[in-house]
């Protein structure tokens, strides 16, 4: 926690600083920035409302490469070199969108190389009655809603705008910039390795990323965070599985706890499940328990969403299965907490046996200098635009994301997308004026870091 610390004081430090904050200025090139993005608003909102409207559920291939359609078009207009790297052969997705802006003196003679990364695909499957754009009643048009809408492809026309209007004002012919946009994020392929092996590959070649999922605002007027204050992260938490399995011997119940049957195997997943709630709480650290089966027999379904268990009041169970998520600040972190668990399931109950498994999902990004240093500057350039310091979202509250997969290469901040809220859930909205404001953050930033 002490990197978290760390970076909670760079906001009050800017907090305080109250004449520097209202006396910052843009300079010309920034300010013809934002005049584009203002006046280029309502094509934005109309880009939104097209995207959204196509489903691009994870496994919905075909829709996510027709996201995949509208967006390249727009990024060849923009003078980047663009190829498709289908991934339905080698992972059942399908593929990632990666772009290339080259710097026209040289690789590496436009200042930080900079990597955008994203997604195209939602939560929200062909199945799924939450379909359509639409803007919410009551709202005066500042709120929409729509599957993806907040997440992520607002964040893919804030990716936009914020690039057009650096190519209207030419900063982006100088910039060296790379794109990738995953089709998967919702639901990555594996392995890994060849699911991320795109943005990993950018990641090895570049100076700092920004990821463009959502954000969020703390709650503002009438707690809906409307009119909160807009928020940022600069780290990100693991996602592990687990898989619990724990073995006894089987008899009449008379005979349970006895020197013979031992406890069987549902008294040891008890064990161990309530050893894990009270001998492995940390700062950072959470673990869910998600399904729980157990009895004479147990067979869990080919989804891994749920199962079967059969069993009687008078037969000691033989087999119990738990399934669960780890969280985590940072690898260390992982390792420890691993560690922990397996020795807790080592420690077994008499004539019982258990054995855990992880499986990896998303590694940890860890609060480190370079994302504070980004913060810092992200910062500053909302007192050049007038607008409050940025809150800074702990860890804790959110879940993992693409950008954790880059984090050991290059520095970053997580969320710079849309803001909005009840991201995964049907009736998920987005609050559009987070779109141009967003944009005039990351043009203005991407202009600076391409100047160092």
């Amino acid at each position: 926690m002490k990197n978290w610390l760390m970076a909670a004081a760079i906001v009050a430090g800017f907090g305080v600083s109250g004449n520097a904050w209202a006396q910052a200025k843009p300079d010309p090139v920034e300010s013809a920035m934002v005049k584009d993005i203002d006046a280029s608003t309502a094509r934005d909102v109309a880009l939104l409302e097209k995207i959204v409207d196509i489903n691009s559920g994870t496994m919905n291939l075909p829709g996510v490469v027709k996201v995949k359609d509208v967006i390249e078009p727009r990024l060849v207009g923009l003078g980047f070199t663009t190829h498709w790297n289908s991934m339905e052969p080698l992972d059942g997705r399908a593929g990632d969108l990666v772009a290339e802006h080259p710097c026209a003196m040289g690789a590496g003679k436009c200042g930080k190389r900079i990597l955008l990364i994203g997604h195209m695909d939602t939560v929200f499957e062909p199945t799924s009655t939450f379909q359509k754009y639409e803007i919410v009643p009551g709202t005066n048009g500042r709120v929409a809603t729509g599957p993806g809408a907040a997440d992520m492809k607002g964040g893919l026309v804030i990716m936009l705008s914020a690039l057009r209007a650096m190519k209207v004002v030419g900063v982006l012919d100088k910039s060296e910039i790379t794109i990738v946009l995953s089709g998967d994020e919702e639901n990555h392929g594996r392995p890994t390795s060849v699911s991320r092996k795109d943005m990993i590959d950018a990641a090895k070649h570049s100076d700092l990323a920004l990821e463009f999922e959502n954000a969020s605002r703390d709650a503002g007027s009438g707690g809906t965070g409307v009119d909160g204050q807009d928020a940022v992260r600069i780290g990100r938490r693991s996602s592990t599985s687990w898989r619990l399995e724990t073995t006894g011997r089987t008899g009449h119940s008379s005979q349970v706890f006895g020197e013979e049957m031992g406890y069987g195997a549902v008294y040891e997943l008890v064990r161990i499940l309530d050893q894990f709630r009270t001998e492995l709480p940390e700062p950072g650290l959470t673990y869910n328990v998600g399904l729980v089966l157990g009895g004479a027999t147990v067979q869990q379904n080919a989804n891994k969403t749920g199962g079967d268990a059969t069993g009687k009041t008078n037969v000691i169970p033989p087999a119990a299965l738990a399934l669960g998520d780890l969280r985590t600040l940072n690898d260390e972190q992982t390792d420890r907490v691993r560690h922990k668990m397996e020795a807790i399931v080592r420690d077994h109950l008499a004539k019982t046996g258990a054995t855990i498994e992880f499986e990896d999902g998303y590694p940890a990004m860890a609060v480190t200098p370079g994302s504070q240093a980004l913060l810092a500057e992200l910062q500053r350039i909302n007192a050049t635009l007038g607008y409050p310091p940025e809150v800074v979202t702990d860890p804790i509250f959110g879940g993992a994301g693409d950008i954790s997969f880059v984090a050991p290469y290059v520095p970053g901040l997580v969320g710079v997308g849309a803001m909005g809220a009840g991201a995964h859930a049907e009736g998920e909205t987005v609050y559009l004026d987070s779109l141009p404001r967003q944009a005039k953050r990351m043009a203005i930033l991407m202009y600076r870091e391409g100047r160092e």
